[in-house]
């Protein structure tokens, strides 16, 4: 697991970063990422101030991450259901 020193350009500025070998390009892809919605905002809302467009940015993502944590809990909750569903199933047969 070697690191790799590498910059990452967000909103006109470089970001130095040392990253795991491994992770180089989903780092890199999410600065891409980043820069779209960023472009998205400003061409979208006409928003030129680069600290409202990081702060529209940083609450879309965690507005979505929110979200994939409620529909992840459910799953959880549904798989769980189906499991002790299927538990009392096979229970009642084994007797």
């Amino acid at each position: 697991m070697s690191e790799l020193s590498i910059k990452i350009r967000i909103a006109e500025r470089e970001y130095p970063m040392r990253v795991k070998e491994e992770e180089e390009e989903r780092i890199r892809a999410v600065g891409k990422v980043l820069n779209e919605r960023l472009r998205f905002f400003k061409d979208q809302f006409g928003i030129q101030d680069k600290q409202d467009l990081l702060a529209m940015v940083a609450f879309e993502a965690m507005a979505e991450k929110v979200k994939l944590e409620e529909e992840h809990t459910s799953h959880v909750a549904q798989v769980d259901q189906q499991l002790n569903l299927l538990d009392d199933l096979l229970s009642s047969v084994s007797k």
